[in-house]
């Protein structure tokens, strides 16, 4: 099918149940990566902005607080309705404004939205909403007005996985989505407007991060902040609500480690492999989870480096409406520039290349690109401890077992994701419970859109998705009898 070309260009913010003009004068450029060029603007939002939506929502939050669940969950399915119809223009949205290949974008960027908003039919039905506690009955309530700071990355599942849940806690929210990225969020706020939803329990207010994300995080009238992003805006973002204090959500950073245990066949080393590339290559390496460390047993390096160089051979970079690309460009030339430094420091510190680099692919001459990379490098380094947010993969080579291995794996100050490979499925799965982090992948294990997503260390706190995902946006009362 042929879908029409999505408008780029937004000369409202959505507040109150309306599409009202921005108090300020100001836009932003909305970039095409793959072209390089300005394909659209939306407003720079403003405090006055967020004062008006934080407002709004909190004069919705008792109406909406009291609208009986089984409601607010047939809204969040009328939701999830209108995202499935209007997939395709959410899938070219994502693709024009991060350079999303066309197949991750239907199936990822537009596909994981609607399983957010779907889901709570379910999940809710696992929430405990009461539960007797000797004399006394404790109550879940809403935790109040939700401020919902997002990232660029999935910008629309990251909005649905805070929306979702909090408008079946019966929190309005507030949402900033990221300036690079602003045109999914606008999709889904025609959705919510067509849905009917009581005006003030949705609103959307774009802008940067030190304007309108902190004057989301610092207004009165927000009772909770749910970001996702940088480990270093996640320190602000806590700094700010501390002072109120207000809570928090944080979902953050990571340097997951994809760990391959000694017992492995050759296929089963080779499948391994293949499969933690693959975790690292995702949504090109612009994944917080992604399995960037790849750590295998030093007498089987040179294995690795061989079947690496062939894997990523087909790791195709190119036009993200091409069938054929597996990889697009990233989603801004600051973080295509961030990505190289990262890779010709590693470099400079003695890291082994053994596919990519830091150069711009010879196939694509323009856009913000950088080459599938895979380097070789010592545990305790810097491109083995940061995270770089891009397709680089570092191999990290290890000597003394399981213990060993497990040590360079909870060695980084993150804990978001992970994975581990054994013959021995027992094996794998003990050492998956020592792992420090938020998700494991035994042997191959696939995402699951509904079990709780959250993380260790600087990876932050506080739990997205499934039946957590819910009591993340909930206050506990006690009644006492």
């Amino acid at each position: 099918m042929t879908v029409p070309e999505p408008n780029h260009t937004r000369e409202h913010i959505y507040v109150d149940g309306a599409w009202v003009p921005s108090t300020g004068a100001g836009t932003l450029p909305v970039v095409n990566p793959y072209t390089e060029q300005v394909i659209g603007t939306v407003p720079e939002g403003t405090p006055e902005d967020v004062d008006r939506a934080a407002r709004a929502a909190a004069r919705a939050l008792p109406g909406w607080a009291a609208t009986p669940l089984d409601e607010r969950v047939k809204a969040c399915s009328a939701i999830a309705a209108g995202l499935k119809e209007r997939a395709q223009e959410i899938a070219l949205t994502a693709s024009r404004e991060m350079g999303a290949p066309w197949q991750l974008a239907v199936m990822v960027q537009a596909g994981l939205p609607v399983i957010d908003f779907a889901s709570m039919e379910d999940v809710a039905g696992q929430v405990e909403w009461e539960r007797r506690s000797g004399n006394s009955v404790l109550v879940r309530q809403p935790v109040g007005v939700v401020g919902a700071i997002t990232p660029w990355n999935y910008p629309l599942h990251q909005i649905a996985a805070k929306v979702a849940p909090a408008l079946v806690a019966g929190c309005p929210v507030v949402v900033k989505p990221s300036e690079l990225v602003p045109g999914v969020a606008y999709l889904l706020a025609e959705i919510i407007d067509a849905a009917g939803l009581p005006p003030g329990v949705f609103n959307l207010v774009p802008g940067t991060g030190p304007v309108v994300g902190e004057a989301i995080v610092g207004h009165p009238a927000v009772d909770m902040v749910s970001f996702t992003g940088s480990t270093r805006a996640g320190r602000r973002v806590a700094e700010l609500a501390s002072r109120a204090p207000k809570r928090t959500s944080l979902e953050l950073g990571g340097k997951s480690a994809s760990v391959l245990l000694d017992d492995l066949s050759a296929e089963e080393f080779g499948n391994a492999v293949a499969g933690s590339l693959t975790g690292c290559l995702i949504n090109s390496g612009q994944t917080c989870s992604a399995t960037t460390r790849l750590l295998v047993p030093r007498d089987r390096l040179a294995e690795a480096e061989e079947l690496l160089t062939l894997f990523a051979q087909f790791a195709t970079v190119g036009d993200p409406m091409d069938p054929a690309t597996q990889q697009g460009p990233l989603v801004s030339r600051a973080q295509q520039e961030r990505v190289r430094a990262y890779i010709r420091e590693a470099l400079d510190d003695g890291a082994r290349l053994v596919a990519g680099g830091p150069e711009q692919p010879e196939t694509a001459p323009t856009g913000f690109f950088v080459r599938p990379t895979v380097l070789v490098a010592e545990a305790g380094t810097r491109i083995e401890q940061e995270e770089v947010f891009g397709p680089v993969l570092t191999v990290v080579p290890y000597d003394g077992g399981d213990e060993e291995a497990l040590a360079i794996a909870n060695g980084t100050p993150y804990g978001l994701s992970g994975a581990v490979w054994a013959s021995d499925l027992d094996r794998a799965s003990a050492f998956a419970r020592r792992m420090r982090t938020g998700q494991v992948a035994v042997n191959g294990g696939v995402f699951n859109p509904t079990a709780p997503f959250g993380g260790f260390g600087q990876s932050g706190y506080g739990r997205e998705l499934g039946p957590l995902g819910i009591e993340e946006f909930t206050s506990l009362t006690s009644l006492q009898f």
